[in-house]
């Protein structure tokens, strides 16, 4: 089935969504993230339906098909090659990498797709820590991750991934010298605004409890 680039892109913010919410996506929740009126999201989940991508009903928001969810996987997959081929191959930073994508993941050609998985090695995540899918839709979440906010003071992490790969924020990581693969150390943790205090390659850093929630890490 070909789909127009539009349509990929809801596919993907409808998986994207279903991750953080349990349910049915509502349509205004959906706007919000595409960055568009609800009537214009409505239209394209009718369209959407017709393909058998979604289950949608008006004012119950909606789910996608196992189709749809092959099809916003594959999207996804291509997304998170060409990060890694980008940062690995080309040296780009991992905050330069996720507009770039943005325009590669749109080739159609799955043979491309197939090879660059191949020629990396079959990578099993992202440059930001997200796993890749496999090219049968199946996807497979990293074990034993926890947010930064969760960890206790005391124990030492290793950053296993970000929850968000805007550019500013990434560039803010890199300049700190938090990276993947990073180890932290706790130190300590305000309860009054939810702020950490950790160390980093010798350095004390505090984050504040937004950010804190941004990042994930595994215990060492």
């Amino acid at each position: 089935m070909k789909l127009t680039q539009s349509e990929e892109n809801y596919l993907k913010a409808i998986f994207t969504l279903s991750q953080e919410e349990k349910g049915s996506i509502l349509t205004n929740d959906l706007a919000e993230k595409m960055t568009t009126k609800a009537s214009s999201v409505t239209d394209m989940l009718k369209k959407l339906k017709e393909k058998n991508l979604l289950e949608y009903q008006k004012y119950q928001g909606c789910q996608l098909t196992p189709l749809g969810r092959f099809y916003a996987l594959a999207i996804i997959r291509k997304h998170r090659l060409w990060e890694t081929f980008l940062v690995d191959k080309l040296n780009f930073g991992w905050e330069e990498v996720h507009e770039i994508a943005e325009q590669l993941e749109h080739i159609q050609s799955l043979e491309l797709t197939n090879r660059l998985d191949k020629f990396l090695g079959f990578p099993k995540v992202d440059p930001h820590g997200e796993p890749i899918p496999e090219k049968d839709g199946k996807i497979e979440m990293v074990a034993n991750r926890i947010l930064l906010c969760e960890a206790i003071p005391g124990t030492k992490v290793i950053v296993m991934g970000v929850e968000n790969d805007q550019t500013e924020f990434l560039q803010y990581l890199s300049k700190i010298g938090l990276n993947l693969g990073t180890q932290i150390e706790i130190l300590d943790k305000l309860s009054f605004d939810g702020s950490i205090l950790i160390e980093i390659k010798g350095k004390q850093v505090q984050f504040s409890g937004t950010v804190s929630k941004q990042i994930s890490v595994k215990q060492l």
